[in-house]
């Protein structure tokens, strides 16, 4: 199980909108409803009190009893919202969390080393994987594809993602 006190990153303050200290959001979650369970973030070296938090186009815009005005809302841009991964719902059967996914090693259902998960994608028709294979010598390192369903991805756990060799480019 991943570490229970780790942050995990939810959303980014895109800016500020309006004037009253509403603040646009870059979400990296299931959108805006999701961020309803939570009251408090962690942003940074203080925490942020959700007031209230709406759909808008691209993410999502939020207020929080901290950020009053304009100012304050701009000051905010960049800064990451944060809970502890122990926060989080719990997984049901099939499900994952990106940020327990990335950084594992993968291997080849044949059993071979692979490489590493270095970044998870959605362009519309489900996760895709991207693993980043050790670079041979004087060369970059190559990176490929994959879809994260049970045929390319028969299992992964805490320790490792296992990759059908028949996906392994």
């Amino acid at each position: 199980m991943a570490d229970a006190h780790r942050p995990v990153t939810l959303a980014a303050i895109a800016g500020a909108h309006g004037v009253r200290g509403e603040v646009r959001l870059k979400l990296f979650g299931e959108g805006a409803d999701s961020l309803r369970a939570f009251s408090v973030f962690s942003a940074g070296d203080r925490s942020l009190t959700l007031k209230s938090i709406r759909p808008a186009n691209q993410g999502a815009v939020a207020s929080f009893a901290e950020v009053t005005d304009r100012s304050a809302a701009e000051a905010l841009r960049g800064t990451l919202l944060t809970v502890a991964r122990s926060a989080l719902p719990p997984l049901g059967e099939g499900e994952y969390y990106h940020h327990d996914l990335l950084g594992l090693p993968c291997v080849s259902t044949d059993g071979g080393a692979i490489g590493t998960v270095v970044a998870i994608d959605n362009f519309g028709a489900g996760d895709i994987l991207e693993i980043e294979k050790p670079a041979e010598t004087g060369k970059k390192p190559q990176r490929f594809m994959v879809p994260m369903t049970a045929q390319a991805v028969p299992e992964w756990d805490a320790d490792r993602v296992t990759v059908n060799a028949a996906f392994v480019e």
